[in-house]
């Protein structure tokens, strides 16, 4: 069974002025376990498909399905990872950890004890006690991390969550997420506009075209760059080739203009 399935998605914009096509007739599929990225020119939908997938945003048209499950809104299966982190400066970074727990009513010794592991694993747990402001943007981002991975969720979206980072904090953190998520086997569709980082971290790379947003192209990624962490992979052979290749498909799409997401 597929972890996610588009059929048909469209999603129109409505306003007092006109209708805007968001996305138009989306089929993907994302095996269990695998790492997903879309890239694409502004306007493309990325977000848009993002949201439709976590079931913030219902389709106007086409189904969405979750482990098989017709999805219409937000449901535990899904967790939603953001460029910004959103702690909430007045909690501890333990407690922030907790707070999806907290609001599932799933908040029990073991769960706990789950976060508390996480924590660890992400080289948090000296700092459980502290508070968002005594750390740096790549740790607070670790912090959302595990807040969103201690509900276990089936599928993790990431939208952005490294691009408010500098390079050196983004290129740790890009292994240390890869590195936990295919220790847990967690199926995951990350939205990035950063070439380098789609191939990766990613087993298949989904490009988008706008106006209105569409599937232009599907690329799998190597295997010997899958099997490495997003630093080493870099250096594999054949990343290069494949950026050019990506490369020219997003420069073809963003020539031809877009319009915000």
């Amino acid at each position: 069974m597929s972890m996610v399935e588009l059929e048909d998605v469209s999603q129109v914009y409505v306003n007092a002025k006109r209708a805007y096509v968001a996305l138009e007739q989306i089929r993907l599929t994302v095996n269990p376990g695998e790492f997903v990225s879309l890239i694409g020119p502004s306007g493309c939908g990325k977000t848009t498909l993002l949201s439709v997938v976590s079931g913030l945003l219902p389709p106007t048209s086409g189904t969405v399905r979750i482990a098989g499950e017709t999805i219409w809104k937000p449901t535990p299966k899904v967790g939603y990872m953001l460029q910004q982190d959103y702690l909430f400066p007045w909690r501890t970074i333990r407690e922030n950890a907790l707070i999806g727990l907290e609001l599932l009513g799933r908040l029990d010794a073991k769960s706990q004890e789950y976060a508390d592991e996480l924590l660890s694993e992400m080289g948090l747990a000296g700092h459980r006690d502290r508070y968002p402001h005594q750390l740096s943007g790549g740790m607070r981002q670790r912090v959302a991390l595990v807040r969103t991975l201690a509900t276990e969720p089936e599928l993790l979206l990431l939208d952005e969550p490294f691009s408010a980072l500098d390079y050196q904090t983004k290129l740790q953190l890009e292994d240390l997420v890869a590195s936990m998520l295919k220790a847990r086997g967690k199926t995951a569709i990350l939205v990035t506009h950063d070439i380098s980082e789609a191939i990766a971290m990613s087993d298949r790379i989904i490009v988008l075209r706008p106006n209105p947003g569409r599937i232009r192209q599907e690329l799998e990624v190597p295997e010997s760059i899958r099997q490495a962490l997003p630093l080493e992979a870099r250096e594999k052979e054949g990343f290069h080739e494949l950026f050019r290749q990506l490369w020219g498909a997003f420069e073809t799409e963003e020539g031809k203009g877009g319009t915000d997401e």
